[in-house]
């Protein structure tokens, strides 16, 4: 039985684990940079280390520092919640051979599905579909790559193999332009990711981005808890999710659960993880698996009822899952809105003390959410602050949950996208369901 463990996060997400770890009665040791001492979760925590300055590659991306922490607290297990370490094989597993229980997937599937391109081969292999590409990293022969683009066809994108969080990916609109995006591309795939490997992709025009939620244990049984909508995008972050996405026929969604299922049960996948794909003209294409706990986990557990955080935990412990996939029941729509310290229209961040903090409230609302009236948002970190779930039992009524939800809201002391998300809400497009990942970039004028 875990008895103590180590959130190797902030913020949010740390703040959601310490809840989870309160209700399984586990000690908690918050971890935290100077500039981070005053963190809700710092303040609720059983212990807490301060790990180092501000900037994150000194202190929440320091593996000897967050190992430390668990030896100094006499701690069990370590969660990475989601971002910063979260998906780095090379932090599970030197979390593991400590002697740590690492909250999430076998080290080795975190660096299978993490390349692109193997995680490719592995949905090929349970005959999910993919984007047409070259499905093998570029070389050096310009000419090969050339002739690979032309076959491909354009729009084109170029995309690194260990890319993620909308990183390491550039669209080439022409064979004109191809190369200078090659180039671009790999020189932030080497400074981001220290792996400068790409490949190239078609580029759907009105895709969606259709994600599933899985849960799996040590023991084999895995469960898909359905899927999310998350085409509501800007940059290729999300913005807005929803659950149940709209408009998937059950018959295709049922479909693609069995094989979400059934790559899982091949990788010997363990904890929670997301499988992610674009859906144009009514079909799937896979693009990554996430091999962590995801953002908008909050949609799904509104409308099944179960908590991912605690079950991840709870596989962690060496628990099977107490339920079957017939078990799992779907309850009326939920939908999320990322609440960011950022101007609504330029976005870029604002740091800086919230003068006030009000919270909205009413039946179905949930926030999740580590500010507080007086606290200081730091300029070191993502500007998240705060994750406002409106749940209802038609997506109608969500929607009407969460605009008087936002205008209920308040924060004041910095800019928020409170507005943005209050307008689109109001959006004709959006009402009807189906919004393409472009759709508010192109309602922008992005």
């Amino acid at each position: 039985m875990l008895d103590k463990l180590v959130i190797a996060n902030r913020g949010e997400v740390a703040l959601r684990i310490q809840r989870a770890c309160s209700e399984l009665n586990i000690k908690t040791v918050a971890i935290h940079s100077t500039s981070d001492s005053n963190q809700k979760h710092v303040l609720l925590a059983d212990e807490s280390v301060c790990i180092g300055p501000p900037e994150s590659v000194n202190s929440y991306l320091n593996i000897p520092s967050i190992i430390s922490a668990a030896e100094v607290t006499d701690a069990m297990a370590i969660h990475p919640g989601y971002g910063f370490l979260s998906e780095n094989s090379d932090f599970a597993e030197q979390v593991e051979k400590s002697g740590y229980v690492f909250i999430g997937p076998k080290p080795e599937t975190i660096k299978l599905m993490g390349n692109k391109l193997n995680a490719i081969k592995v949905a090929k292999k349970s005959g999910i579909n993919t984007i047409l590409g070259s499905h093998e990293a570029l070389g050096d022969d310009s000419a090969a790559v050339l002739k690979m683009a032309d076959k491909i066809g354009y729009p084109i994108l170029v995309k690194a193999a260990a890319g993620g969080g909308g990183k390491g990916m550039r669209v080439a609109h022409t064979k004109a332009n191809l190369q200078h995006t090659i180039d671009l591309t790999r020189s932030e795939a080497r400074a981001v990711f220290g792996d400068d490997t790409l490949y190239l992709e078609r580029l759907l025009e009105e895709p969606r981005h259709i994600e599933f939620q899985m849960l799996a244990d040590n023991y084999g049984n895995v469960v898909c808890l359905g899927d999310r909508d998350c085409s509501m995008q800007r940059n290729h972050q999300k913005i807005i999710e929803e659950a149940p996405a709209p408009g998937i026929p059950l018959r295709q969604r049922t479909k693609m659960i069995q094989k979400c299922i059934k790559l899982c049960k091949q990788i010997g996948y363990r904890s929670a993880g997301t499988l992610e794909f674009l859906y144009e003209n009514d079909e799937f294409y896979f693009i990554e698996m996430n091999t962590r706990l995801q953002v908008e986990h909050p949609v799904t557990e509104m409308i099944t009822g179960i908590d991912v955080v605690k079950e991840q935990i709870r596989i962690a412990m060496g628990f099977p899952l107490p339920f079957k996939q017939e078990n799992i029941t779907e309850r009326g729509h939920a939908i999320e809105c990322r609440i960011n310290a950022e101007d609504a229209r330029t976005f870029i961040p604002s740091p800086g003390k919230i003068s006030l903090w009000h919270p909205p409230g009413g039946p179905g609302i949930r926030v999740d959410s580590h500010i507080y009236t007086g606290y200081e948002v730091p300029p070191f970190y993502d500007s998240m602050i705060a994750k406002i779930i409106a749940h209802a039992n038609t997506r109608k009524s969500a929607i009407d949950r969460m605009r008087i939800a936002l205008s209920e809201m308040v924060i004041e002391g910095i800019k928020t996208n409170q507005n943005l998300h209050f307008e689109i809400m109001q959006h004709n497009a959006f009402k009807k369901g189906s919004t393409d990942i472009h759709y508010l970039e192109k309602r922008l004028g992005l």
